[in-house]
């Protein structure tokens, strides 16, 4: 069966309906309590770093994550005050997320155009997971 729409399709129309931010304006709030980033890359994509304070949720397990019906709900996303940025290698997995949780009923989610790469790019903000591991023991 040949394919009738491609991703870049998919990825373009979910653009065109959720909200993107430039990685600018996202390391402008990096320190704001009412945001949370989400590194939604497979986890053998993580040994590059991640965003500083990101917090980890595969794309294969974020509609469960979030679905507080879910038996594997996260917490972190039952708190409708923060605004969940999402992240991944590029910002076309990121865009089709955000798209896929505005589905479900999230107005409080957007995601960084170009994703990790654009961020790297950029020379923004970056820790290894055992810096992240560290930093979360260390207030614990």
């Amino acid at each position: 069966m040949p394919i009738t729409k491609g991703f870049r399709a998919l990825v373009d129309e979910a653009m065109a309906q959720v909200t993107t931010y430039s990685v600018a304006e996202v390391q402008a709030r990096l320190t704001d309590p009412a945001v949370q980033i989400v590194d939604i890359r497979d986890i053998r994509e993580l040994t590059e770093g991640t965003v500083v304070g990101s917090f980890h949720a595969p794309r294969g397990m974020l509609e469960f994550w979030v679905d507080p019906e879910s038996p594997y709900h996260k917490k972190i996303f039952a708190n409708e005050a923060k605004e969940f940025i999402l992240f991944c290698g590029a910002g076309w997995r990121s865009a089709l997320a955000t798209k896929a949780l505005q589905d479900m009923g999230m107005t409080n989610v957007a995601h960084i155009d170009g994703g990790w790469a654009e961020w790297v790019k950029q020379g923004a903000p970056t820790e290894t997971l055992e810096e992240q591991k560290a930093k979360r023991a260390a207030k614990a």
